[in-house]
């Protein structure tokens, strides 16, 4: 990985204010519950978990809360590639070489429709994506005949750089 002349770099983290609204709705319960049945020895609800359960499952939403604080999508460009970091899941960076790849197109895309959510998904034509925010991205369309859409922020910048380095062909205002 040649991490010089890097001619775009960008770093994007889960920040769709509904989803930590959830995740902070639901911790306060189990911990709340957690709190309740654990330390003061009275059940949770009318239907009260097993202590292990609650245990369990109280663990498995703030291990879940710590993944989406920590998670992120780092993504750069130089003239080598694409590199994809997407941690927690990546150790390394995840290289597409230029010469592996056909043709790239920035573009609009639903992640609930096309792929079912946020983060690394398979959509229904085959895509794999790599998105943690927004509805703009880059989908490169690799020789093997595989498609990849990595999600930005940035798209105009995104968009300037893959121009400036020819990779994607200027658009024509006349």
């Amino acid at each position: 990985m040649r991490k010089r002349n890097v001619y775009f770099f960008e770093r994007q983290h889960f920040r769709q204010w509904w989803l930590w609204a959830i995740m902070v709705g639901l911790n306060l319960l189990f911990i709340g519950g957690f709190i309740l049945q654990i330390i003061f020895n009275k059940p949770f609800g009318n239907n009260p978990m097993s202590d292990a359960g609650l245990i369990i499952t109280t663990g498995i939403f703030l291990l879940l809360s710590i993944y989406l604080l920590s998670g992120s999508l780092k993504t750069f460009i130089n003239s080598d590639g694409i590199y994809i970091k997407y941690s927690p899941f990546h150790v390394r960076y995840k290289f597409y070489d230029w010469r592996d790849i056909d043709s790239v197109q920035i573009r609009r895309y639903n992640p609930l429709r096309e792929f079912g959510g946020w983060g690394i998904r398979f959509g229904k034509r085959g895509t794999k994506a790599y998105n943690v925010s927004g509805k703009i991205g880059v989908e490169l369309f690799l020789k093997n005949g595989r498609k990849v859409l990595v999600g930005t922020n940035q798209p105009d910048y995104l968009e300037t750089v893959l121009t400036e380095l020819g990779k994607m062909e200027q658009k024509n205002d006349g």
